[in-house]
């Protein structure tokens, strides 16, 4: 089996959710829909602020048998044993964390250019997210989307699987694919959905078609 065994990977940001829910519900929800892995990504806390959070996410994903990625903090994922890390593609640090943690975690990396990816397989990551796809608010600051030419030129290129990301909904799926895209990942899609469950379903639909 290879060691990434989902196409969708749920990236949370709990500062934007539909009012009246909470992040571990909406995440939930989504594992109830099938989501197979999911990335806590909350930068603006610090490691103690973040524990207590990852601990009940932590607990959600191991009821549901779900992979748990922590962003960018190893002492976390000592914590609360996560299945793997996500780093930025500004240096990575890809061998420190592999060392720290061991070789059966699973490490994830944020890239925006095929040199990134580059450097990322390179250097022993697992996989990568590769964007924006599309025009998105949260990703604005990497600049003009890289589009569906670089996407599929990611997706050939590199044998580790890379992850379109930003602004993807279900709509989008059929062209994803048309480039040779097997992976998304996905923020809003999911979490900003009246009904996480029913919106993961949707795109693992879409994704097994492929």
């Amino acid at each position: 089996m290879p060691k990434i065994d989902f196409n969708l990977y749920l990236i949370t940001d709990r500062l934007n959710l539909p009012g009246g829910t909470t992040l571990p519900g909406q995440v939930e929800a989504a594992l109830r829909g099938g989501v197979k892995a999911v990335q806590l990504r909350e930068k603006d806390l610090s490691p103690t602020e973040l524990l207590p959070l990852a601990q009940e996410i932590r607990d959600l994903t191991v009821r549901y048998g779900v992979k748990l990625f922590i962003n960018s903090c190893i002492e976390t994922v000592q914590a609360v044993q996560a299945d793997g890390i996500h780093l930025p593609s500004q240096n990575p640090l890809i061998a420190e964390a592999r060392k720290i943690l061991g070789p059966d975690i699973l490490i994830g990396v944020s890239t925006h250019t095929l040199n990134e990816i580059d450097i990322a397989q390179s250097s022993g990551a697992d996989f990568v997210t590769f964007g924006p796809t599309y025009p998105t608010p949260s990703k604005a600051r990497y600049g003009d989307p890289v589009g569906l030419v670089q996407l599929k030129e990611a997706c050939h290129a590199f044998s580790i699987p890379v992850f379109a990301l930003g602004g993807i909904t279900a709509q989008q799926i059929p062209e994803l694919q048309a480039v040779d895209c097997k992976h998304v990942a996905c923020i809003g899609a999911i979490l900003q959905a009246e009904n996480p469950d029913t919106a993961a379903k949707s795109l693992l639909k879409l994704l097994k078609t492929f």
